[in-house]
């Protein structure tokens, strides 16, 4: 007998002839989260096994699989050899006191020869037997005790099931280049596209000295903290100052904000397509700011002429966004008062309802090949690792 970690995953199950690329996709990044670590990881048939592990890793173990997606639960476990004799062995050693329990069979080797029910009743009869103080309750049980018969001619035999994020594995839908500010908004967005199983890379917009080091340094904590939910991240620093002094110089105010949005697009667009990135990401919420209107919105998409441009956070409102950058750690970083790109040379007055028209004729004004060249030219890239 010897303690093991079972890993279930369920919504990969829903994919057909294409399964074995999502769990085998899934599986590798669970090697990837834990190497370094002594450990044996192995699979049977709708499980990941994690055994021949120190048990002083065993919380590390849990916390790096808890944080990785496609992973629905984990559950400590004793794994013994599948034959009657054995189980009822284990089973004996339970101690259940003054707590009401049942047993829950999960026979998924069909071989085994005792079903589940039946196995239910002789597994219950003989806790209750060295329990005295116990009572069964199959309706609403203090403490369940699992007992999954696999394929693989092992049985597992636990008490909890340790919830995780669920989702896709990461990198089954493509990579998505996320527009990562240093606001609450856009690493929530990073993390649930990463969650339906897009690999995330990064791009910022830096405009030294009108935006700090500090601000700078912002963004890269927040890359290093949803790291741990999307794996390793490249990001894509790009100098901005001169983009936004010439727009500042030449383009009425009204239209600043939609212009800078544009040549943020357009240059994400660039750099994504030409480093394999299948999808842009924003943290943009329907009318949160002048920008984010449905006219800026339309306005600013134009730009993205290569690639489809994911919103998750469109129909969400503050608190429900606040909420999640809590839950995931990035809250904290993203209210430090570092002001972004987004906030030098702000109008008092910019336009809710652009007019594209309008927006153009003013770009005329600006040598726009130019600038976006010398921008991605200059551009910084680091790898932000595991």
């Amino acid at each position: 007998m010897k303690e093991v970690i079972l890993i279930r995953f369920g919504e990969i199950f829903l994919k057909g002839k294409n399964y074995m690329f999502f769990e085998n996709t899934l599986f590798k990044n669970i090697q990837r989260r834990l190497r370094g670590v002594n450990l044996k990881l192995t699979r049977t048939e709708g499980r990941f096994i994690v055994e021949n592990f120190n048990l002083d890793d065993k919380q590390q173990i849990i916390s790096s699989i808890k944080n990785i997606f496609g992973v629905v639960s984990i559950s400590v476990a004793r794994e013994i050899e599948s034959n009657i004799n054995g189980i009822v062995d284990a089973i004996k050693n339970i101690k259940i006191n003054n707590q009401t329990f049942k047993v829950e069979v999960k026979r998924a080797d069909k071989k085994f020869p005792v079903k589940s029910p039946e196995l239910e009743r002789k597994l219950g009869g003989i806790i209750l037997d060295n329990n005295k103080t116990s009572k069964v309750d199959v309706h609403n049980p203090q403490k369940v005790v699992f007992v999954e018969i696999r394929q693989n001619k092992k049985t597992y035999v636990y008490y909890d099931k340790i919830e995780c994020l669920g989702g896709m594995p990461v990198g089954t839908a493509g990579e998505g280049m996320l527009l990562l500010s240093g606001g609450i908004d856009s690493p929530v967005a990073g993390f649930m596209m990463a969650k339906r199983g897009l690999k995330i890379s990064a791009i910022h917009f830096h405009s030294y000295p009108y935006t700090s080091e500090q601000a700078k340094q912002k963004v890269i904590t927040l890359a290093n903290i949803i790291k741990n939910y999307t794996g390793d991240i490249r990001l894509y620093i790009v100098p901005f100052t001169k983009i936004q002094e010439e727009i500042h110089k030449n383009c009425d105010d009204e239209f600043m904000v939609t212009i800078v949005r544009r040549f943020m697009m357009e240059i994400a667009d660039k750099v994504a397509k030409s480093n394999n990135c299948n999808s842009l990401i924003t943290g943009e919420n329907l009318g949160q700011v002048a920008s984010q209107t449905v006219e800026g919105i339309t306005s600013t998409n134009k730009m993205a002429q290569n690639l489809v441009v994911f919103r998750p956070l469109i129909a969400f409102d503050k608190v429900e966004i606040a909420r999640i950058a809590e839950k995931i750690g990035t809250y904290e970083t993203s209210i430090l008062p570092y002001e972004d790109c987004c906030s030098v040379f702000l109008p008092k007055r910019p336009s809710t309802h652009p007019s594209l028209d309008k927006v153009k004729k003013n770009e005329e004004h600006l040598n726009r090949e130019f600038l976006i060249n010398d921008a991605i030219n200059n551009i910084e890239i680091l790898d932000i690792k595991l």
